[in-house]
Formats: structure tokens, sequence, C-alpha cells
């Protein structure tokens, strides 16, 4: 008599992309600012991590360009390997390839390593570091929410942010 596991393993692996992104806060404590951005940062990014399980790094070319619905004003994607290696960013491509998981923002915070361990742990959230806006030297308090997908086969994880004046 079958014990029904194969029924549970299914059932598991059917239901667990739709709970991949669902959203989660980072250390369970910390959320980002309340705003109408947040709420649009949260359906780029899973709109991101589909087009990414269904088209893979094809996907790129599209998040590159500004003003269109991926890119615009200070938003733009990031796509990290699960090792910490930038394979997009949007608006630093001087970035792609390189290994940033022990990079620190101003503060020393290791916010590559931050957006892996949010991912690892709870699928998708928030992660708040220090980080320039594009084409601006200093940096600024950004909020980041980072959600898990594949691309080309590789576990990886999508983030978009939004900036935030002040501290």
């Amino acid at each position: 008599m079958p014990s029904g596991r194969g029924n549970v393993r299914l059932a598991t692996w059917l239901v667990a992309p739709l709970l991949f992104c669902a959203p989660f806060n980072a250390f369970g404590e910390r959320h980002p600012p309340p705003s109408h951005q947040a709420a649009e940062i949260e359906a780029l990014v899973n709109r991101a991590a589909e087009a990414l399980e269904q088209q893979g790094s094809a996907a790129f070319s599209a998040f590159r360009r500004k003003g269109s619905g991926w890119r615009y004003g200070d938003v733009y994607l990031f796509v990290v390997d699960m090792q910490g290696i930038v394979l997009l960013n949007a608006a630093r491509p001087n970035r792609e390839g390189r290994d940033l998981l022990d990079e620190r923002d101003a503060d020393g915070k290791r916010f590559h390593r931050d957006f892996v361990d949010v991912v690892i742990r709870f699928g998708s959230g928030w992660v708040d570091y220090m980080f320039p806006k594009p084409g601006e030297a200093a940096a600024a308090v950004k909020w980041s929410y980072v959600c898990g997908t594949r691309v080309d086969g590789v576990e990886a994880l999508v983030g978009a942010g939004v900036y935030v004046d002040g501290r």
C-alpha cells in the first residue's frame, strides 16, 4: 500500500514556488518606511523573478532599458547568484561578474551577504543599507526587496530598492 509520501513531495514542489516570494521581512522586526513605492518594488521584483524563471538571462536586456517598466527614475533591478556574484546591475554594469558577497556599505554592513541570508531564510524580504543613487557618489539610505529565483538553472536573487531621504 502506498504511503502517500510521493503526493506530499509533489504538493510541496507545486506550492513552494508560489510561496517563495511571499513578502516576509528580513529579520522579523524591520520594515521599509511606509511608501506606495514599497508595494511597487515588491510587485516589480516578483514580476522580475517570474521573468527570470521563464526567460533566464535573456530577460536582462529588457531589465536594462531606461524608461521601461523595469527601470525608471532611481529604480533598477539587480540579480546576484547565491555566492555573491553580480549577474546584472542595470544601473551599474561595471559591478557585473564581480564577487561582492563581502562588500561593505558606508556603515560597514555586508549588504550582499544580507541579501543572500534573507533569501535563504525567508525566500524574500527587505534589507536596508547605504548605497549611492545612480549618478551620485555619496551614499544614501536604501531599502531593497530581494526575492529568490533561478537564472539559467542557477540559484539567484533579484532585487530592487527605494532610496530614503535622511537616516
